[in-house]
């Protein structure tokens, strides 16, 4: 089964953050890396990949790491 897709305006409203800072990371590769469908000019996030992404940098306090 072929998971949802979102664009980017949906992948920024689940993250909290302005659209323009994906589209940002993906043109620099800095800052939010999450990895993208490219579909011709559209631009496709996997729900699944943004969960992971939410999961990995979710701490319980400051002096925790990026979980490897």
């Amino acid at each position: 089964m072929i998971e949802r897709l979102l664009n980017t305006k949906q992948a920024s409203e689940m993250l909290g953050v302005d659209s323009k800072s994906l589209a940002n990371s993906r043109y620099s590769g800095l800052g939010i890396t999450i990895p993208f469908v490219k579909m011709g000019r559209l631009v496709r996030y996997k729900q699944s990949d943004i969960e992971k992404f939410i999961e990995k940098n979710t701490f319980q306090h400051t002096s925790e790491t990026n979980k490897a």
